[in-house]
């Protein structure tokens, strides 16, 4: 099933873009409509102008056959986006969801993400991105077709009607947007064309199906791990045992002997087997005689690198400096601190790492599940020593992101394979491989203080966060001349109590393996940082938990306001007999959000019985995407507060599976209560922060069940699960 398919619309595939170009669906016969990216010129209509290797950029168009197709330059994650931003053109044409086409967008300087400046999915941003822009670009639309109609009609404009792609005419008139369109593309692009007003809309807002369900549930989505192409061949790769580590010598007698080996290729990141389906090579990748150069990480391990951020040296740089916290925790008459300690994470996404690459002299397809397009494609012209210009990017939908296709390191091995034997070649990790070979979670040792005045008031707080920095390696420049990671200090650097004296520190410390983003970047960790100590303040100060916190965030009304929501949804004081409750806040992504657990302590084990998130992410498009994308959130961080960590001896890491990198399984699954505020706010991110309160939510419960404090994750190493 494909997304030409308007009764039951589904994810594109990667093949539907080419198909649909070579069908010379953008050559005439229609109305084409830039949508204006920021830095990157006014709208213009794209028939003529603005190409990518040949393929017109960011665009809207209305055939002369009633189709309406958009390119979507988000990748399809499992967030929704192939429905959520459909509803936004939907809406403001006023046509049903089945109506409007999903192609995935090219790699190209057009699609970047004007957020985090490169073609990116990520920093839950795809529906904060296209608010404006989709909206924009289908009002201008629409007005140009009522201007058609007007105009052939001699009608003035203000007096047509617009429903279902039709427009209707004072006189009885009736004319469909196909109908209209070449007229329309004739006309100058509406300077003054303005979205809906909110509260007008019929589709935003309202409960959607997904268009991408059907394919997904009878199997026939295409992820990149279904790509086939004619005389493709399969790979496996052997990768160092020792992160860091290289090839020094290859024995591969045997293994080109095996059945269906098709060429042993030794790449940049390790040796390739290509045979002619996938199991073959993979044996045969076991039978490889590889001897290692074990690299600088021969002797590291978990231990030295918890020892070495616990005594980390440098200056620090300032994330937020408000008054001096430095002079009030001098002059406090009593004092809190305490240390916090957070551990690397895989991503662990249900589809391994993957991707199939088709290299000829001239050019290379590139068919990947990718967050990060514009890099995948310069990787893939490098390995096959091509330009970019040359490379074809074709995202397929992704069998979970949380930030590791953000990485490109499995695409090399992928493309040198292809080019070694002249045929399309699919490379597929295993789940160990996967595990193994991440870029993972930068683990932490963070320290808060806090100080009170002489009327029991705090005076002042300090946080110290020492961690290795994402940003660092995948975009220097963010970071070039002393600037501060942004992406380290998050939920931190927004601190959002009413402290008159507040200071945040950042030391970046290197841990010696590259580190990744992971789903809500740095907000899990300083989260859990922030909400776990303000609750230790909240009870050095003799407080309630939850009245500490409202009091101190009088200045800041829809944190207040979710905070207040969740109690009282919760139960707050009024817990079942056993049962306790612990509560944290945060703001990310320009969302916020407050979550309850209640548990209780049986023989000494940890039980969740529920957890409570109420959500203020202003405008929603898709409630159901929204729900969705914060349950998903709470079960993803509650995985890595129960069980999460990776652990390194003598350079390799010891989990390999989800035997030993555990989830949460449904026996140990609370019952969940999203609630979602109405807002007329911009919209906010959802795909990420409901990650980060689980963690503190769950500690803080703990300590009011058992009065045990945990500053350490996961909560497994502390035997309590």
């Amino acid at each position: 099933m494909s997304a030409r398919d308007l009764d039951r619309p589904a994810a594109p595939t990667a093949l539907d873009r080419r198909e649909f170009l070579k069908a010379g669906a953008l050559a005439g016969g229609g109305l084409v409509i830039g949508i204006s990216l920021a830095g990157c010129g006014k709208p213009a209509d794209l028939a003529a102008k603005s190409t990518v290797g040949g393929q017109p950029v960011a665009w809207l168009k209305i055939a002369g056959d009633n189709s309406i197709t958009i390119l979507v330059d988000k990748s399809e994650m499992g967030q929704g986006v192939y429905t959520a931003l459909p509803m936004l053109i939907a809406e403001e044409l006023d046509v049903p969801m089945k109506a409007v086409k999903v192609i995935a967008a090219p790699a190209g300087q057009p699609y970047i993400n004007v957020f985090l400046g490169t073609q990116i999915t990520g920093g839950s941003t795809s529906v904060r991105e296209a608010w404006g822009k989709l909206r924009t670009a289908g009002a201008q639309a629409r007005a140009m077709l009522v201007g058609a109609a007007a105009d052939e009609w001699k009608v003035d404009a203000a007096t047509l009607k617009v429903a279902d792609g039709v427009i209707s005419g004072p006189n009885g008139q009736q004319r469909t947007f196909g109908e209209l369109a070449e007229a329309a593309a004739k006309r100058p692009l509406p300077k003054d064309a303005k979205p809906k007003d909110p509260s007008t809309f019929t589709l935003v807002g309202k409960l959607q199906p997904r268009v991408d369900t059907p394919a997904k549930l009878d199997g026939t989505a295409e992820y990149g791990i279904d790509v086939k192409l004619p005389g493709m061949k399969y790979a496996a790769l052997a990768q160092s045992p020792v992160l860091g580590g290289s090839v020094k010598s290859v024995d591969s007698a045997a293994a080109e002997k095996m059945p269906g080996v098709v060429k042993v290729v030794t790449t940049k990141s390790g040796v390739a087997v290509v045979a002619d389906h996938y199991w073959q090579a993979h044996t045969a990748r076991d039978a490889l005689k590889i001897v290692w150069d074990a690299g600088p990480n021969a002797h590291l391990d978990s231990t030295a690198i918890k020892a070495g951020l616990k005594s980390a040296k440098g200056a620090a740089l300032s994330a937020r400096k408000d008054g001096d916290a430095a002079a009030a925790l001098k002059a406090a008459k009593k004092r809190v601190e305490a240390a916090y300690e957070l551990p690397l994470l895989a991503h662990a996404t249900m589809e391994p790492m993957n991707c199939t690459a088709d290299v000829r002299a001239d050019g290379c397809d590139l068919y990947v599940p990718t967050q990060i397009q514009q890099i995948a494609q310069a990787t893939a012209a490098g390995a096959a020593g091509l330009k970019p210009e040359q490379v074809n990017v074709h995202t397929t939908l992704l069998g979970g992101g949380f930030g590791r296709r953000l990485e490109v390191d499995f695409i090399p091995a992928a493309v040198e394979a292809s080019k070694a034997v002249g045929v399309p070649v699919k490379l597929i990790w295993t789940r160990e491989d996967d595990m193994t070979h991440d870029a993972y979670r930068p683990p932490a040792y963070d320290t808060g203080s806090a100080g009170f005045d002489a009327a029991g008031a705090v005076s002042a707080v300090h946080l110290k966060l020492t961690s290795p920095s994402v940003t660092a390696r995948m975009f220097p420049p963010v970071v070039d001349g002393g600037k501060v990671d942004p992406f380290a200090v998050e939920a931190a650097a927004n601190f959002l109590y009413d402290v008159p004296n507040v200071a945040v520190d950042y030391l970046r410390h290197e841990v010696g393996i590259n580190v990744g983003y992971w789903r809500s970047v740095s907000h899990a960790l300083n989260c859990f940082v922030v909400e776990s100590f303000m609750d230790e303040v909240a009870h050095a100060a003799g407080k309630d938990p939850y009245e500490f916190r409202h009091a101190l965030l009088a200045k800041q009304p829809r944190a207040q306001r979710v905070l207040e929501e969740a109690a009282t949804r919760a139960g707050w004081g009024k817990a079942a007999a056993g049962h306790h409750l612990g509560i944290a806040v945060m703001e990310g992504y320009g969302t916020y959000l407050a979550q309850v657990a209640d548990v209780s302590v049986e023989q000494g084990k940890l039980k969740i019985h529920k957890i409570t998130c109420v959500v203020d992410c202003g405008q929603k498009v898709n409630p159901g995407i929204v729900d969705q994308q914060v349950s998903g959130g709470i079960v993803f961080g509650l995985s890595a507060a129960l069980f999460g960590e990776i652990t390194l001896e003598g350079g390799k890491v010891k989990q390999s599976n989800f035997d030993n990198y555990r989830v949460v399984r449904m026996n140990q699954m609370p019952e969940l209560d999203v609630h979602l505020i109405d807002s007329s706010e911009a919209p906010g991110g959802i795909g990420e922060p409901a990650v980060a309160l689980v963690a503190p939510a769950v500690a803080n419960a703990m300590f009011a069940a058992s009065g045990k404090r945990i500053r350490a994750l996961p909560f497994a190493a502390a035997g309590i699960v």
